[in-house]
Order: structure tokens, then sequence, then C-alpha cells
């Protein structure tokens, strides 16, 4: 036991020497060290990993945060925040290292709503999804005019405009009839994406994230899904008309959410431009196809809404603790935002877990599906639901729910394996036994 305080001296002195996260830019190797700064500072809440490089090798550091880092709980949702995916929209980049030092700072102060936020929730910081482009954005200095300089990642395509374009198949589906939720990827989509895309769609398919934002700037507005409409009109003086996803109004509520927690977001007139609440459909403002927020919502159970967070996409360095001081509440209402609708376990008769089974519900024509732990999440908004779990094999079973605006509501689905199943188990039960007989028979007589 004497020992025990010069063990520990190292770990107590970089926790009383490490400086908050300052309000400056940060170029690569400077978002680096905060991040394993803040990870140091907090090792029991915290995990650094990365999902991938970029084209020029920049790796793709994401921080978690978790009372059981590195763990997938059952029945605890996973939440991400992506910025900087356009390399000269920087300030989503600066407020996630912000968010970071504040949520490790809170937690070390016993701040109780923070406290409550990591032990229910795990929630994955990704600052820079961009940082090659960052870099040549960062590098031409703050009085040139290059708008788009860097926009773009080293090989010169717009990220947002490089994922699958899932919404083709589902407008298809919608009028003809088919799957409404994890549409399948083309065959040869890794050939067809980015290496930082192929990079977030590994890492969004590997965990079961329920919710999302990503961050841009040139505007100050909360942009929900769906960004492509049917027409695909691109912007111009006449907007295109909304596209709404079946899950409309709960996204609506998710960016006003935001909004409304935001400075100056909620009251509509922000850089020259005027949304009512601070939010628009993304079709609605102008279409875009491929983008990361449609796909989130069509390939997997993540509902995403894209941030668009400030006039100046690469704000002077001044700026950036009024940014955080505006956004600072809205950030953290947002993550909160996953403790709402409805969640629990989908079992056989047998208390085993069903992975993959579908989660629908009535009149709301998207479906989310059960992750490896067998636990679903369905995020709703207060009302009463008729929901229903169904699996392969499995009679379904519907039950009536009621959600409430104070958390989500326990709904656990233990499913009968159906009569055809258990004729076709048997059966194929039945064949297993009678091939073991036959090559034993085949064994005893020996060769012919």
């Amino acid at each position: 036991m004497p020992n025990l305080p010069s063990a520990f001296l190292p770990l107590l002195l970089l926790c009383k020497f490490v400086a908050p996260v300052t309000f400056r830019h940060h170029r690569y190797d400077d978002l680096v060290r905060t991040l394993y700064k803040v990870h140091n500072q907090c090792p029991d809440i915290t995990r650094l990993y990365h999902i991938g490089r970029s084209v020029k090798g920049r790796y793709l550091y994401v921080l978690e945060f978790s009372d059981h880092p590195g763990t997938h709980e059952a029945l605890e949702p996973e939440v991400k925040y992506v910025g900087n995916m356009h390399g000269n929209e920087v300030l989503g980049r600066e407020l996630l290292l912000q968010l970071s030092e504040f949520l490790c700072e809170e937690f070390r102060n016993r701040n109780q709503r923070i406290l409550r936020l990591i032990q229910d929730t795990r929630i994955h910081i990704l600052p820079s999804m961009n940082p090659d482009g960052y870099e040549v954005a960062a590098a031409q200095g703050p009085n040139t005019s290059g708008y788009l300089v860097g926009r773009n990642n080293a090989n010169g395509v717009d990220l947002n405009r490089n994922f699958p374009d899932l919404n083709t198949y589902f407008y298809y589906n919608q009028k003809y009839g088919g799957p409404n939720h994890h549409l399948p990827l083309p065959d040869n989509w890794k050939s067809q994406v980015e290496p930082e895309t192929r990079a977030v769609i590994q890492w969004i398919r590997s965990l079961n994230f329920v919710l999302s934002a990503n961050m841009h700037g040139g505007a100050v507005v909360a942009n929900y899904p769906y960004d492509k409409s049917l027409e695909h009109r691109f912007r111009g003086p006449h907007r295109s008309s909304s596209s709404p996803t079946p899950d409309d109004e709960l996204f609506q509520t998710l960016a006003k959410v935001y909004s409304y927690a935001h400075g100056w977001m909620h009251q509509g007139w922000n850089c020259g431009d005027y949304f009512p609440d601070g939010i628009t459909n993304g079709a609605s403002w102008y279409s875009l196809s491929k983008g990361m927020q449609d796909f989130n919502y069509l390939h997997t159970n993540c509902f995403e809404i894209t941030l668009e967070l400030s006039c100046n996409k690469f704000p002077p360095q001044e700026e950036l603790q009024r940014e955080w001081l505006g956004n600072r509440e809205a950030l953290i209402q947002f993550l909160e935002q996953v403790h709402q609708g409805i969640k629990g376990m989908v079992l056989d008769e047998n208390c085993n877990n069903l992975t993959g089974a579908v989660i629908s519900v009535t009149g709301i024509n998207h479906d989310v599906t059960s992750g490896e732990r067998g636990d679903y999440f369905r995020l709703l908004l207060p009302g009463t639901y008729s929901v229903t779990a169904k699996a392969p094999g499995y009679d379904p079973k519907t039950m009536t729910v009621t959600v409430g605006p104070a958390g989500p509501t326990r709904v656990d689905f233990q499913l009968k394996r159906s009569t055809s199943g258990r004729a076709q188990g048997s059966r194929a039960k039945q064949s297993r036994i009678h091939r073991k007989k036959d090559l034993a028979t085949k064994r005893h007589r020996g060769p012919a």
C-alpha cells in the first residue's frame, strides 16, 4: 500500500495540468493531440479509436463516451456526431472538440445531467470526416476568398454526394411494393465510393446507431430527410417540393429540439435566408443525391439530421467561443433525444436473443431491426401505437404501446416458433438422422 500514491501520481498530475480545449482552430496534429488529451483526462469513460484512413492516410479518429467504453450494453442506445464532412466547413469540427472536453470535465465535476447521459448512452464523436480537405482549407489563410477550397476530399470528390443512392430504390418500392428499410447496397459499392465514405459506411453498419447528426456550414438551419426529392431538382431560384420520410413529424421534432435549444437558429432569419422555426426538409431547400443522412435512414436503424451551423464556413477564431455558447445546450439536448419512443428485447421461447427481428409500427412505413444482442430501439413521439415484432420462422406478435414524454417505454417481445417452422425443423432433423444412418450403413458394409 505505501506504493499506491506514487503509482497514481502521473495520472493525478496529468488530470491536474491538462488545460481545457482552447477556442482556436485545430490542424490535424492538434486535433489528434486534443483527442488523446481528453481520453487521458477521462480514461474510464472514453475510448479513442479510428474507423479508417483518408485518401492521404490520415486516420479518421472517433472518441467514444460510455460508462463501459468499447462495449455495447443491451438496451443502451448508440448515438453519433460527425463533423467536417466538407473540409472547408469547420465549425462542427471545433464544436465537437469542445463538446468532448465539456463531457469529460462535467463528468469529473459530477454534473448529474452529464453523469446520467454517459451512463445511459454510448456516444461516438467523429470530429473530422475529411481531414485532407480541412488541411487544404486551413492552409489558404483567413483573408482569402476561396469559398470552395478544401470542400472535397483529396480526390476532388464531395463526400456528401458519394453514398450509394438508395432513395431511388425506396421511391420505386413505395410505388410498386418492396422493403421500406435496410435497403441493400449494390454488389460493387466499395469500388464506387471514396475511402472516407467507405470507412463511415462500414462504421455505421458495425454499430446499431439510433440517432445521429452531421455538421456543415454556410447556413444556420437544422435540415432533415429526405434530401433527395422525387423529381430531384437542384438548388435554384425556386425551391424543390418537400420530400418527407414516413417519420416526418418525428424528424421535424428532432430538428426543432436543436433549433430551439440553439442561441439563434430558431429565429429563422440567418445568412440572408429564412427558415420557419430554423428547420427545413432537405429536398424542400434543394435536392441532393447520394447524401449521408438519407443513406443512414434507408440502410440502417439510424435517424440522422444535418446541422448547418454558421454563415461563414471557416469562421474567424475570435467567433468560436460565441458559437460554442450558442450550440452547447443544443448539442446536449439532441443527444438526450435518443431516449424517447420504445425499446426492448426480442427473444425466442427459450429466451435466446433474436438478431435481425423486424419491428413495425402501424401507420409508419419504416421498420427497424433488433441488433446482435437482441435489443431494439424505435424513436417515436408521445402517443399510442400498434407495434409488431416478427422474425423468419416465428409467429409475429403485436402489442399496443403508449409512449410518454418522460423517456422510452420498455416493450419486450417473446416470439414463438411458427407451426410451419416447427414442421420444417422437424423434417430437417429427420433428414439429418436418415443421412447419418445411411452413412453409418455404408461404413459398416465397407467399399463396394
